[in-house]
């Protein structure tokens, strides 16, 4: 994981993905984390926050980096 390097790594941008999406049942989401990602939901939100930090997070998805870190300040 590239926290605070140049760039993201292949898992850190389908984390990116995956969070921009928007999830119509409970539990789909969870359900995608392991079949996509093959992380349990608690490994993907540690490296979901870890990248909610990450400059180069924002450069990837200014939008959702913003939208997420404003959530994280409330």
């Amino acid at each position: 994981m590239s926290t605070t390097g140049e760039e993201l790594d292949e898992l850190d941008r389908a984390v990116l993905q995956l969070e921009a999406e928007h999830w119509k049942y409970r539990g789909a989401k969870e359900s995608a984390i392991r079949s996509r990602l093959g992380l349990s939901p608690v490994h993907y939100y540690q490296r979901l926050n870890s990248l909610i930090s990450s400059e180069a997070a924002a450069r990837h998805a200014p939008m959702l980096i913003s939208r997420l870190r404003r959530a994280r300040s409330r």
